[in-house]
């Protein structure tokens, strides 16, 4: 007697079941793997982006130190460790207008150009919101009398699609002394020097290195009053210092401008 196909498709169809079900099983947890694998390395990544942010935050206050510390000395160089691997470092030349006058007094001024550092990494790995702006150094004040208050200013700032880290250099202006009547007020200066614009990855030292000093000297004026007004505007900010004067006496305004060029 010959045995029905039929019955050999029910045999064949409860062989496939357990079969059938292992490969869609075998498939699902292929693809789970991939997807928590590929999650979990870009977890990883985000995490990593955010540390060397950090670590960059604490290279450019050393940096900072390092411009402190040559601004002054002619001849001098200082320079601070840099890691860039998921952003990257520019040095900008020359783009932040720099203007100073002092009110009430004819023709006391001073204008010059100054570079500075940027560092820029994607809101792919760190982000605090658009618009987001915050001091890590100095505020947002561009000139300081107290001998306290910092010359640099570092700003992280959020912009589409980056966070950048801006470091440039504000003025101080102090009444330095009094001799015979005449008051000495020094406007003191930091000029950065980028002699063009570049950007930096990976590890790197950023050098800062003095390369001069000058003074400009105003003439001498009858002092207007009991104080003078140092306005400073920088790269679109402004603000302004009131400085206490010997009255009944004559006043010098020095700007004093040290240069300090930056490489690696």
């Amino acid at each position: 007697v010959k045995k029905s196909p039929f019955k050999r498709l029910r045999k064949n169809k409860k062989a496939a079941s357990p079969a059938i079900s292992m490969v869609i099983i075998t498939a699902v947890t292929v693809v789970l793997v991939l997807v928590t694998g590929n999650y979990a390395y870009q977890v990883l990544e985000r995490q990593r982006g955010a540390s060397e942010f950090e670590t960059v935050k604490k290279s450019i206050l050393a940096f900072d130190d390092a411009v402190r510390d040559v601004a002054w000395d002619r001849g001098s160089s200082r320079s601070a460790r840099f890691t860039a691997n998921y952003g990257h470092l520019e040095l900008v030349p020359d783009l932040l207008p720099l203007v100073i006058n002092v009110t009430n007094y004819q023709n006391v001024s001073y204008s010059t150009n100054t570079g500075y550092v940027r560092y820029s990494i994607s809101t792919n790995y760190i982000t605090f919101g658009n618009g987001y702006e915050s001091y890590i150094l100095g505020d947002n004040k561009t000139v300081v009398s107290a001998g306290t208050e910092s010359f640099g200013r570092a700003l992280v700032k959020q912009e589409p699609g980056w966070v950048n880290i801006i470091l440039n250099y504000r003025v101080r202006a102090v009444r330095t002394s009094v001799v015979n009547g005449v008051n000495y007020v020094d406007i003191l200066i930091i000029r950065i020097d980028v002699t063009k614009l570049s950007m930096y990855t990976g590890d790197f030292d950023l050098v800062a290195r003095n390369i001069g000093i000058t003074t400009k000297s105003s003439g001498i004026y009858d002092v207007t009053g009991n104080n003078c007004t140092v306005s400073v505007s920088l790269g679109g900010q402004s603000s302004y210092v009131t400085i206490d004067l010997v009255p009944n006496g004559e006043v010098v305004f020095n700007f004093v401008v040290a240069e300090v060029q930056v490489t690696t």
